[in-house]
């Protein structure tokens, strides 16, 4: 028999209350800790992702003595054919550089599908009426916007970093890693080639030379040993944020209502978009658009690869990382593609010596109303051909050749 000294106490229901409400603040504590050690790994995976494509542009150029060129690709000798359509017997000089890089990435056997004809389709050959092609996918595949071709819906877990979230329809095979075009936008996909009309072949030589200052040039193939400003000071690639459909301005463009006249407003003013009056961009939400006029769902932000296109896989070190898209009439056209991430606060770039950084969204990027470089610019506005570039640190580590000295660290 217990006496009522032996007698057990239970806890009140006011300590039962004190004990829950303690675990839910150290429950509260805990979890942003949790968030931020799981956003380290994924930021530290995106990180080792592009150093394998660092190693895999330095194992291309030992075996090439050239950097994979961008905007390349096949044709079948009809100057009326254009790169803003789709074909399926060629793919007019629109493939990545990242194409060229599969064999060096682990992906031979990508390669080797996309280097032969073959016939097979996603749909697995049951398409209405198709059954195994008669005439098999030509070497190097169509364009890269044919969702039937399997190379292209192909997702490489190394193009993708972890942080980014989008995935499936209309996209194809996603990345998050696209070709630095410099510091000016100026007419860079036509490049220094353009087979659709021979006649203004030269034009755009000219144009492409005055203004394809960044590692890669659409259509021309470049070596290390053109980087002049050294490979330690120039970014080869960037992260971009892929679109998840939620009117971001990083991730796909507006198109602005001057159409394609803006183009030369855009390359006079590259805040445009930024400053319209109208406004483009919501007042009360800084990183969203003002719905309408956003381009068609399938021009999201890398979305394609294998796509040499603006949307696709460039990015122009102009606006600092993190800032709006500036489209014109069309992101086909001449377009200001810039750096984004899922990161906070700034996004990696892949330099040319194979160095992965990490660049922050408030890296000086000096005047950005400054008129870009590009042919009939002259000194007075800091933009005339091999000037030093008007946008600051950002504008400096994009130009391969402008002789700017950079020192310490970034």
């Amino acid at each position: 028999m217990y006496t009522s000294s032996q007698s057990r106490r239970g806890f009140t229901l006011v300590e039962l209350l004190v004990v829950i409400a303690i675990i839910g603040v150290l429950v509260g504590l805990l979890l942003p800790a949790v968030q931020a050690a799981r956003e380290a790994a994924r930021r530290m995976s995106c990180s080792n992702n592009f150093k394998q494509l660092g190693l895999a542009m330095h194992n291309y150029h030992s075996a090439y003595n050239a950097i994979p060129m961008h905007g390349v690709g096949t044709d079948v000798g009809d100057t009326s054919h254009n790169w803003w359509t789709g074909y399926t017997n060629h793919n007019y000089w629109r493939l990545s550089a990242l194409v060229g890089l599969t064999p060096f990435m682990e992906q031979q056997a990508l390669w080797e599908q996309i280097s032969n004809p073959n016939s097979e389709r996603v749909d697995g050959n049951t398409g209405a009426g198709i059954g195994v092609p008669t005439n098999p996918w030509p070497p190097m595949g169509p364009t890269p916007d044919n969702v039937q071709y399997k190379p292209w819906s192909t997702e490489l877990p190394t193009l993708r970093c972890p942080s980014d979230p989008g995935s499936g329809l209309p996209s194809l095979g996603r990345t998050n890693y696209a070709m630095s075009m410099g510091d000016s936008f100026w007419l860079t996909m036509h490049g220094a080639l353009r087979p659709s009309n021979p006649g203004l072949a030269s034009s755009y030589a000219q144009e492409s030379r005055a203004a394809g200052r960044g590692f890669f040039v659409m259509h021309g193939q470049q070596k290390f040993r053109d980087v002049l400003d050294g490979l330690s000071n120039t970014i080869a690639m960037a992260e971009v944020a892929t679109d998840l459909a939620d009117l971001d301005v990083r991730t796909r463009g507006k198109t602005h209502s001057g159409g394609q006249g803006a183009q030369a407003s855009m390359r006079d003013n590259p805040r445009l978009c930024i400053e319209d009056g109208s406004p483009m961009i919501d007042p009360n939400r800084p990183q969203f658009w003002v719905d309408g006029g956003i381009e068609s769902p399938i021009k999201g932000r890398g979305f394609r690869w294998a796509d040499s296109q603006n949307a696709q896989s460039n990015v122009h070190t102009i606006l600092p990382p993190n800032a709006a898209l500036c489209v014109p009439h069309d992101s086909n056209g001449s377009s200001i593609m810039t750096a984004s991430s899922r990161h906070q606060g700034g996004v990696h770039v892949l330099m040319g010596d194979g160095a992965v950084k990490f660049i922050t969204s408030s890296i000086d990027a000096g005047n950005q109303n400054n008129p870009v470089v590009y042919l009939g610019g002259n000194a007075a506005n800091r933009n005339s051909p091999g000037s030093k570039s008007p946008f600051g640190l950002w504008g400096s580590l994009g130009t391969r050749a402008a002789r700017e000295v950079i020192d310490g660290e970034f």
